[in-house]
């Protein structure tokens, strides 16, 4: 397969794109992004990488982060964690309040803002930092040291944060929350705050395409738990627009309001994107085009 080739067409079909959606206007990083900005990789397994456009470049990989963070919280305890987070598609938007109400205190799925807090807290119960344990997973993985947390990022997510407040002390009056709001709050933020270019992504996200193991060799995940986060990813992993993700890119994926995706081919490789136009459920606009147009190109897919 010539990825590069593939890549290069991709782009050219990208520039053409008149709209491209709206840099995510809540945090001051994020809204000054030109929403028209496009990078693309593809990793694999071996860990070599192709790209095209800016990617590169470095940008906050917000709610991407929490496949990982479902990785390693599952390395750590398996199954009991399925009784904390569910496994079903929201069809709510990623910071509804409204659900856990009547499902008492128990997030819908480990993507939406709830249930990542909940995989949060329950790694940092298990490793005493979980944001830490998060980044350095990222370096370990995508082979650069120097991925970091943007600790500007995180406070302006903390001075915006009510909401994600409001999840955590829901959450924590049904007891699904172990440590106190305040400190995984900060966590969460933190972990949020990752700043990583495509080629860091898709290389990081080869560990899933490898069926849970390693860069190093080591296995981090059972095939089993590994088919569950690809599983995981396809249902839930682009807000209330995973049903349209899967008819149209049919691949495991996870996107961030930095513009980012992920996407997953098992086996074979693992791609990200970014574009930091945003469509109205906070998915990039571009990025979803060109994962369209690579599973067009290639024929790769999981159906």
């Amino acid at each position: 397969m010539d990825y590069q080739q593939v890549l290069d067409r991709i782009a050219e079909e990208i520039a053409r794109t008149p709209g491209r959606g709206r840099s995510a206007d809540y945090i001051p990083a994020l809204a000054a992004r030109d929403p028209r900005a496009f990078g693309m990789a593809v990793a694999e397994l071996d860990g070599t990488v192709h790209g095209v456009g800016e990617w590169r470049e470095p940008f906050s990989a917000q709610s991407i982060t929490k496949v990982f963070t479902l990785a390693l919280d599952l390395a750590h305890e398996g199954d009991e964690l399925w009784e904390h987070v569910g496994r079903e598609p929201s069809g709510n938007p990623f910071n509804s309040l409204v659900q856990l109400e009547y499902e008492n205190g128990i997030p819908r799925n480990p993507f939406i803002n709830a249930g990542a807090l909940v995989v949060t807290d329950r790694l940092h119960t298990r490793t005493g930092d979980a944001a830490g344990e998060l980044l350095r997973l990222l370096r370990a993985e995508s082979g650069n040291p120097d991925l970091d947390f943007d600790l500007a990022v995180a406070a302006s997510e903390t001075a915006h944060g009510d909401r994600n407040a409001a999840l955590g002390h829901f959450m924590a009056s049904y007891g699904n929350i172990d440590n106190p709001v305040p400190l995984l709050l900060d966590q969460y933020f933190r972990q949020c705050s990752v700043t990583a270019s495509c080629a860091d992504l898709a290389l990081a996200a080869t560990l899933l395409a490898r069926h849970g193991i390693r860069a190093d060799g080591t296995r981090l995940l059972t095939r089993s738990q590994a088919k569950q986060v690809n599983a995981v990813m396809l249902t839930c992993g682009t807000y209330d627009a995973a049903g349209d993700f899967a008819y149209r890119v049919g691949l495991p994926g996870k996107s961030g309001v930095g513009g980012g995706i992920i996407a997953v081919v098992p086996g074979r490789c693992a791609l990200c994107v970014w574009s930091p136009g945003l469509d109205e459920r906070g998915n990039s606009v571009a990025g979803v085009a060109a994962l369209d147009l690579f599973t067009t190109l290639t024929g790769l897919s999981v159906f």
